[in-house]
């Protein structure tokens, strides 16, 4: 052992050495040098923000889920079920639902929810009236009675006309089902007729196959009217010189005024 060691103080002598040296004098400090503590980003998020945030989640992939449906429309209750697919709670698929509907992504009318809103605005588009900037003049105004009262009486003949080819028709109709039972049971037999009668319903089946390919309208009695009454007013138009986009223009100046 070296003479400085055997020499140190000990005990109560040691303790006082050290208070006259004050060793926490000279002492070097490295609280300094720590760098403080970075704040918490999340130290502000609540459980109220935690919850509107997934909530918001949810709304989106209810959007897109929505988006992804092939139908255009679908019923209210079938609209409730896609809605609490995405969600364990009743009351919460209400609220998206509601949700949805109040932000314009589905259009609920009555029981009947449309998946694709604006093809519904493009639909009523032209039936909505469109205000004009140039107010009809009384010359103006009386030129579109005397227009109004040639296209109603126009429209009445057109109609006459149609009503009247169908009445046709249908005397055509039983003339033929009167001579095929003439045919089947005094004429002829049922062996002999069964194949006419084939090739006559295949006949009229090709007569309606062509008439929408013609018009592109459903082959019906309402098809049918409607695509002959477009011709007969079209004819009559032209035979009494009634000018349409005219009548058209004065139409739209008298609606805007309203």
């Amino acid at each position: 052992m070296t003479p400085d060691l055997r020499f140190l103080p000990t005990g109560e002598k040691l303790l006082e050495k050290l208070q006259v040296m004050d060793v926490t004098k000279d002492r070097i400090r490295l609280d300094g040098l720590i760098s403080p503590a970075a704040p918490d980003k999340d130290a502000d998020l609540t459980a109220e923000d935690a919850k509107k945030i997934f909530r918001l989640s949810q709304l989106e992939l209810m959007k897109a889920k929505v988006k992804r449906i092939e139908k255009e429309t679908v019923s209210y209750s079938e609209f409730i079920e896609i809605c609490a697919e995405g969600c364990s709670d009743p009351i919460q698929a209400l609220e998206f639902a509601k949700m949805l509907d109040e932000s314009g992504n589905v259009l609920v009318l009555g029981s009947t929810v449309f998946l694709r809103p604006e093809q519904v605005v493009k639909a009523m588009r032209p039936l909505l009236p469109r205000r004009s900037l140039v107010p009809l003049d009384a010359a103006s105004s009386k030129e579109l009675e005397e227009m109004e009262k040639v296209k109603a009486e126009i429209d009445a003949h057109a109609a006459k006309l149609v009503r009247r080819e169908l009445w046709l028709g249908l005397g055509f109709l039983v003339v033929q089902t009167a001579g095929f039972m003439r045919l089947t049971f005094w004429e002829l037999t049922w062996d002999v007729m069964e194949p006419i009668c084939f090739y006559v319903t295949s006949m009229y089946f090709m007569a309606g196959y062509t008439f929408f390919l013609r018009t592109s309208k459903e082959p019906s009695f309402e098809g049918f009217y409607q695509s002959r009454f477009q011709t007969k007013w079209k004819r009559l138009m032209k035979s009494r010189s009634f000018d349409l986009d005219r009548y058209r223009q004065l139409r739209g100046s008298a609606d805007g005024d309203l």
